[in-house]
């Protein structure tokens, strides 16, 4: 058998995968099993921050694991406190939890938002009403689901986790409405700051600032799952930067660690005591190895002018992508772009990219460009040129 053979006989079948056996990679280019090279404008969906195999990542991961590989929270280690200080440093939060993905993180900010109003209001005030936006994306456990603002992805699961309401994205007097129908049952609203999965929208700054006057009025947490617009992606650290804003807890993942699991859920001080010693936690939470990724992350996105670098390769993507003829628009922020086309279907066009060498996303009918931070501009210009000439030839 060979490789996709031999997976296929033993994994089971939930991704809709592509033909493809990946066997290294170094930098902004990944190798398959027949030495064809390809140019990752995907980054592992937004997960190799550094690009593959970034010398000082390799270093810092490598030392970590002939060190020590792992130990229960029972338990301190260095690397997880210098990994904490540094994150609080670069965002301003004062506590973490940490997991291991998105969706812990998700779940972890769910468990504080609805224990904060339990705690200051009481169980039977009934105040746990999570409001989430149509079209949103926050995980795939049954409760970040729930969350989940898609129909598609409510089905199969029977029963969801109830509490939540979805409001219409960039709408502010329906959002006000929702509010105001559930008054005082309400304890948090949580966005992602651009919906990724749900097509690389972005919300507009008014509707941020009316959530935040929101939530500031009514005692209602401001939640913000930056799992993939976080660490860098948009330009800023934390994509809630961009609007002026800083919500009361914050959950990060995919770059975090630059390609191995890691996840954490940030808290200010409203919220830093929620969670007390038997209410939440974490078997490789907060993992030496993770930790240690993290900071070699953390190390190269704080270093001076690196964000800015960010912002500027992202507005020259942007340029090179509206210079093509079959490119209707582009949104989004930093590196973390969406292209729509005036024809032809993403998915045929992902898949015609990968045939020629570059290694890009779809999200809902469009493009989607997650180009690891550390991308040139001559790699730029080298895959768009590919899909330039892809799309002229549909």
């Amino acid at each position: 058998m060979n490789t996709i053979e031999k997976f296929n006989s033993h994994v089971m079948k939930s991704y809709g995968r592509y033909d493809l056996v990946l066997e290294k990679g170094e930098k902004r280019t990944a190798v398959d099993e027949n030495g064809k090279e390809y140019i990752d404008f995907g980054s592992g969906i937004g997960t190799n921050s550094l690009g593959f195999c970034d010398d000082s990542w390799v270093d810092a991961v490598c030392t970590q694991v002939k060190t020590i590989q792992h130990t229960s929270n029972y338990y301190y280690t260095k690397v997880q406190a210098d990994f904490a200080d540094m994150l609080c440093e670069a965002t301003g939060y004062s506590k973490m939890f940490f997991g291991n993905s998105g969706a812990e993180a998700n779940e972890c900010a769910i468990k504080i938002a609805r224990k904060y109003s339990f705690d200051k209001y009481g169980k039977e005030a009934e105040r746990n009403i999570i409001i989430t936006l149509k079209n949103s994306f926050h995980g795939r456990t049954i409760t970040t689901l729930s969350a989940t603002g898609q129909d598609v992805f409510h089905n199969y699961f029977f029963p969801f986790t109830p509490g939540f309401i979805y409001a219409p994205a960039n709408d502010n007097e329906e959002l006000v409405k929702i509010v105001k129908e559930n008054e005082n049952k309400v304890c948090a609203i949580m966005v992602e700051f651009i919906q990724g999965e749900g097509g690389v929208v972005p919300l507009d700054e008014s509707f941020v600032k009316t959530i935040e006057k929101i939530c500031s009025e009514n005692d209602i947490l401001f939640v913000a799952d930056e799992v993939q617009t976080g660490i860098g992606r948009t330009g800023k650290f934390l994509a809630g930067d961009n609007y002026g804003v800083k919500p009361d807890i914050v959950s990060l993942a995919k770059g975090l660690a630059g390609g191995i699991p890691i996840g954490v859920c940030l808290a200010n001080e409203k919220c830093s005591g929620v969670l007390t010693p038997g209410t939440h936690g974490s078997t490789f939470g907060g993992n030496p190895v993770c930790c240690a990724g993290g900071i070699a992350v953390l190390n190269k996105v704080t270093s001076e002018g690196f964000l800015d670098e960010v912002s500027e390769k992202g507005e020259y993507l942007k340029e090179k992508l509206l210079e093509i003829p079959e490119v209707e628009g582009v949104d989004g922020m930093g590196l973390m772009i969406g292209v729509r086309l005036k024809k032809g279907k993403a998915g045929d066009i992902c898949k015609a990219c990968l045939e020629n060498g570059l290694l890009i996303l779809t999200a809902k009918e469009k493009l989607r460009f997650l180009p690891p931070l550390t991308i040139t501009r001559e790699e730029i210009d080298k895959g768009i040129d590919i899909l330039k000439n892809i799309l002229k030839n549909i």
